[in-house]
């Protein structure tokens, strides 16, 4: 089995803008695919927004720049993610295909270093 992370991209502006009702169905929503899930979900998290984050880049020198704020600008950004287990890519694609997301869901395959 491999492991995949599934990352969920939305537009912040229509989550800030959902009523109590339109939040608690997305929730549902989501307990809805964890479910569906089952074991192969090793686990996820909802990201506060990108307002939040903290950038840190590296100059020339390889001093850190730390800057407030997300890393690029764009209309949709990562508000989740999931860490999937499946057999193969198409399998973690057929079950990432059941993520809630008001925009799109990316799926990549984790890579193991040898210890």
């Amino acid at each position: 089995m491999s492991q995949y992370l599934v990352l969920i991209y939305g537009d912040e502006a229509v989550h800030a803008a959902m009523s109590p009702d339109e939040l608690g169905g997305m929730l549902a929503d989501h307990r809805a695919f964890q479910e569906i899930a089952g074991p192969a979900n090793l686990g996820g998290n909802a990201l506060q927004p990108t307002a939040t984050a903290t950038t840190i880049r590296h100059d020339a020198d390889g001093t850190a720049i730390i800057t407030d704020g997300p890393f690029a600008e764009a209309k949709e950004a990562l508000g989740g993610y999931y860490l999937l287990e499946a057999p193969d890519l198409d399998a973690a694609i057929a079950l990432a295909a059941q993520v809630p997301a008001t925009g799109g869901v990316e799926v990549r395959p984790i890579k193991v270093f040898p210890r």
